[in-house]
């Protein structure tokens, strides 16, 4: 597997119109602290794989399959003999996924599913997988649809497993599970669309009916993160966005239209979620 290393990132060269790469990776390579703006889907296939994230260590048993969100700093070690399958996956391709957003925080710093574990939806994951790669290695007429078909339904399973198996409204009487489950469904989706505006804890809370304590409390039960890092991803993701497609634009005017209230905190925050400025992520991008 061949990467292009700018100081700590790497560049994910997609050499088709396809917005993923899939390898069957059986190289004696380690990877040193690393990232990137795309996805990282990793299943041992025989003998382990290592993954460090965080400073936590993450031994990979064949049928193991682990999920790297954009970004994430991360390093990747290989025993001296093996193979695994390793999908790099544009971050784009998941914006189609309505509702995904609201829960794509659940997979920070990397979701692991345990093929040990014999749970079903291990088993719907690592064939969807499995599919995918077999797509790509016969290419049979229109396998790139069949190929993007398959990486959202393979996120759509992996969401669901883990916005179940995360103790998220545990003390929540069963039949106001799903009331409430809806209720920030909305309400993510509503931030999703209006993060650029200013957005306060109390104005969402009163869009919930929830006192702003009780709000505060369950949005991070319901997404993992507090309604302000929440908030902060969402502007940043439409910032990269602005910076690809409005070339036109100053960093200064994206900033803005992001809803920053100044130039020194988007280039703060930008750098602490995607390890780079906001210049150098145009500059690697935009030819």
């Amino acid at each position: 597997m061949q990467a292009e290393l700018h100081g700590r990132q790497e560049i994910v060269n997609h050499n088709s119109k396809a917005n993923y790469i899939i390898y069957n990776n059986d190289q004696v390579e380690n990877y040193p602290p690393h990232w990137h703006t795309d996805i990282e889907v990793i299943m041992p296939i025989t003998n382990n794989y290592t993954a460090v994230l965080r400073d936590t260590t993450y031994i990979l048993e064949p049928g193991d399959i682990m999920i790297i969100p954009s970004g994430e700093l991360h390093e990747l070690s290989a025993p001296e003999n093996g193979n695994r399958y390793i999908m790099l996956i544009d971050h784009a391709v998941l914006r189609e996924v309505n509702g995904f957003d609201s829960i794509y925080s659940k997979f920070f710093p990397c979701a692991v599913f345990r093929k040990k574990d014999n749970i079903e939806e291990h088993s719907i994951l690592e064939n969807i997988l499995k599919q995918i790669v077999s797509e790509n290695t016969r290419q049979l007429p229109l396998y790139e649809a069949s190929i993007h078909s398959l990486i959202i339904a393979f996120f759509v399973q992996a969401g669901r497993i883990q916005f179940s198996s995360i103790e998220t409204l545990n003390d929540v009487k069963a039949e106001k599970q799903q009331y409430y489950i809806d209720v920030f469904y909305n309400l993510c989706s509503y931030m999703n669309d209006h993060c650029t505006e200013d957005l306060t804890v109390d104005e969402l809370a009163t869009m919930t009916g929830f006192s702003t304590s009780h709000f505060i409390r369950l949005f991070k039960k319901f997404t993992g993160v507090t309604y302000y890092e929440y908030l902060t991803k969402r502007k940043i993701s439409y910032a990269e966005v602005l910076l690809l497609d409005r070339t036109d634009l100053s960093i200064s005017d994206i900033a803005m239209r992001s809803g920053f209230n100044s130039l020194a905190t988007f280039n703060r925050v930008f750098k602490q979620n995607l390890n780079c400025t906001p210049s150098e992520y145009r500059n690697t991008y935009v030819s």
